[in-house]
């Protein structure tokens, strides 16, 4: 006789499916509990043919709180899927872009996904800065590097072989951003320096908790910015970004910068920007270090 063993997983499907009842309580509160079966090969680094990913999303997520925000950032909130990760970097599921920048989720869920910050300079080696739209969810009207997003939990974007998932969606990314086309950035131009990680609330509700590729390139590229990402585009010299930094820490004109490039500016961008003009930016390749920094 032969004797067949239900997983784990199928049987709490079958308890779902079987059951009245139409909504379970979570440790955080949420009403609404669903259960996603995932492919291996969309998780590279889950061993097993089949795996459970467990959300707690919100299907239904406070639209009366969030009536004021704009339809072209809520679609994305609610669209796109990060890729959550632990402090090593293992993919350990997915999650909504909504809840992935809920503080109250951060906090009590410790909720960290995967990001990248792109960091383009032109032939003068002057580097490309945006200033954030005023209907981003998250640091609207800071200033920061020339592009900062997430992969998306798709086979395209987690490819983990020379960060090439990463540097997809940042791809994509200057694309949607900044009308910068494809062919003006090909993937095998982006050289990946780092990682860090870090946590950044922005207002009383929403946050960021990221674990951050570090992308330069070099690159006379075509810009067409889409004001629904971007307010202004800006070229800087390393002048010219000192002066932007005294201007942000003395508060005049209003300007502030995105917490995760001033921790970047602060640790490592004037030191590789030194290299990247010597021509000798493989030399501070470190994609084996997470920094941790506040």
């Amino acid at each position: 006789m032969s004797v067949t063993t239900v997983s784990p997983c199928f049987q709490i499907l079958r308890r779902l499916i079987a059951s009245p009842i139409t909504s379970l309580p979570s440790p955080s509160g949420v009403s609404l509990f669903s259960l996603r079966l995932t492919k291996s090969s969309s998780l590279p680094k889950t061993p097993s043919s089949l795996r459970c990913c467990y959300s707690t999303t919100n299907m239904a997520a406070d639209p009366v709180a969030d009536a004021n925000m704009d339809a072209v950032q809520r679609r994305l909130m609610f669209e796109d899927e990060c890729i959550l990760v632990d402090e090593n970097d293992c993919v350990v599921g997915h999650d909504t872009k909504y809840n992935c920048h809920l503080m109250e989720k951060i906090e009590a869920e410790n909720l960290l996904h995967r990001a990248f910050s792109v960091f383009l300079f032109n032939s003068k080696y002057e580097l490309l800065l945006q200033q954030r739209s005023a209907t981003k969810v998250t640091f609207p009207l800071v200033w920061t590097n020339t592009c900062c997003s997430h992969p998306l939990y798709r086979e395209s974007e987690l490819i983990e072989e020379n960060a090439l998932g990463v540097i997809n969606a940042a791809q994509r990314k200057l694309l949607d951003e900044l009308g910068i086309p494809a062919e003006d950035v090909p993937v095998d131009q982006f050289t990946p320096l780092g990682r860090i990680l870090y946590k950044a609330p922005s207002d009383g509700k929403w946050g960021e908790h990221e674990l951050d590729y570090l992308l330069f390139t070099i690159r006379e590229v075509n810009m067409k910015p889409n004001p629904d990402e971007v307010a202004e585009v800006k070229y800087v010299n390393r002048e010219q970004l000192k002066e932007l930094l005294r201007k942000a820490d003395a508060g005049e004109e209003g300007l502030k910068l995105s917490p995760w490039f001033r921790l970047i500016v602060d640790n490592f961008l004037f030191k590789w920007w030194d290299h990247l003009e010597k021509g000798t930016l493989k030399e501070v390749i470190d994609m084996k270090t997470i920094h941790k920094l506040t």
